[in-house]
């Protein structure tokens, strides 16, 4: 792949992932690691098309694509209930959606495809969906509901708005009790055979910045509010509320997300969770 031992990571341009990426030890690594920032669709679609060997990817990209990637285990974008940054606006209650113009931005997949299953499952109703650039006001003057994610929501959600909310992790959480996990931290398989001990070098830095992301949440609060604005309660609460570990209750959710975008024909199969391990280490 690259004769002088570099990995190409992904990073996912929304605060939801600053916990893990904010404290990494990049000195530690030198010109070994080259950064691509992109909203989760770009990263998803470079870790496709390998110009991208690992990082955060939407879990839904995964899943259309689990045989060429293994997956970090104790990393992702989770939530158990709210998530807070994945909002449906709507004029309507969700009841009488049916037929109804949604816009979806084009920013992601797991959420697109979580809003489908939790319309066509739960709710019950089958609207008409239309692909939009992530602005409310654009979206809702020709749609009825308008899907926005990562920090456009946050964003929107701060607005003087007139519509109902619903929270995606909420309502996944409401009809089945499980976890969500939005975002998944997946290693392309040729890195993992190419670069052994750097794949597992660049893991444990990551729960090492993820573990100083929890003890210092001070300092990514006071850079969300430098680059997105909000108040220091609004982020804390934020940052709270997500959960950036893939345990097995997660990953229980995970697998319940899957099956269900299988029998709604959103993947054409099952996808098995391959989650890495550190060959080098008993563990």
């Amino acid at each position: 792949m690259h004769a002088n031992e570099l990995i190409r990571i992904g990073q996912i341009s929304y605060t939801n992932v600053w916990p893990i990426y904010f404290h990494f030890p990049h000195d530690r690594f030198g010109s070994r690691l080259a950064w691509i920032e992109q909203v989760p669709s770009e990263l998803n679609r470079a870790m496709m098309a390998g110009e991208v060997d690992m990082g955060a990817i939407s879990s839904f990209a995964y899943a259309q694509s689990h045989d060429r990637y293994e997956l970090y285990p104790d990393l992702s974008v989770s939530a158990y209930g709210n998530v807070n940054s994945i909002l449906l606006f709507h004029k309507k209650p969700l009841a009488e959606l049916d037929g109804c113009t949604v816009m979806l931005p084009t920013t992601s997949a797991t959420s697109v495809n979580l809003l489908k299953i939790i319309l066509s499952r739960f709710v019950g109703v089958e609207p008409k969906y239309v692909y939009a650039a992530p602005s409310l006001e654009t979206m809702m003057k020709q749609a009825d509901a308008a899907l926005l994610i990562g920090d456009d929501a946050i964003r929107a959600s701060w607005s003087d708005h007139p519509y109902e909310v619903s929270d995606l992790g909420g309502l996944w959480h409401r009809y089945t009790g499980e976890w969500m996990t939005f975002a998944v931290w997946a290693v392309r398989r040729e890195t993992i055979l190419e670069h052994p001990d750097l794949v597992a070098a660049v893991h444990e830095a990551f729960m090492e910045s993820k573990a100083a992301g929890a003890a210092d949440r001070a300092s990514i609060v006071r850079h969300a509010i430098e680059v997105v604005g909000g108040t220091p309660d609004y982020w804390h609460r934020y940052f709270l509320n997500l959960s950036h570990d893939f345990g097995p209750d997660q990953q229980r959710g995970l697998s319940l997300y899957y099956r269900y975008a299988e029998e709604l024909g959103l993947l054409p199969g099952p996808a098995p969770l391959h989650v890495w391990t550190d060959k080098s280490v008993t563990r």
